[in-house]
């Protein structure tokens, strides 16, 4: 009887040897996978930053270039707005100015008028 309760028990261990391998081999692929997904992805941000900077000829993209191509999209995005708010701000003059111009035309032409 200890024989066999020994051989149920080796048996037992070996399914379970079995299955944590089985389970190893799936996390292997899926980390495998999960590495191939982060490549392409970084590959694709890099091709949508800089389709010319993105890998040429299959070379791997590194973190490093990614983030600094999105750290180099962000600054050109806040230096454009700081354009965008400066020619408002200009704008708004011009137009301030081109309305006090109209004011002393519209005062020219009444004073013209009277003179007339």
């Amino acid at each position: 009887q200890a024989e066999e309760e020994l051989r149920a028990a080796w048996s037992q261990q070996a399914g379970q040897l079995r299955e944590m391998g089985r389970r190893e081999r799936l996390l292997h692929a899926d980390l495998q996978r999960a590495g191939e997904q982060l490549e392409s992805f970084k590959t694709r941000v890099m091709q949508a930053c800089s389709p010319s900077a993105a890998g040429s000829a299959g070379k791997s993209v590194t973190e490093q270039q990614v983030i600094e191509k999105v750290r180099q999209i962000s600054d050109e995005n806040q230096q454009s707005h700081e354009r965008e708010k400066s020619l408002q701000k200009e704008l708004s003059s011009r137009l301030a100015k081109e309305k006090e111009v109209s004011a002393d035309i519209e005062v020219f032409k009444n004073s013209l008028q009277k003179l007339q």
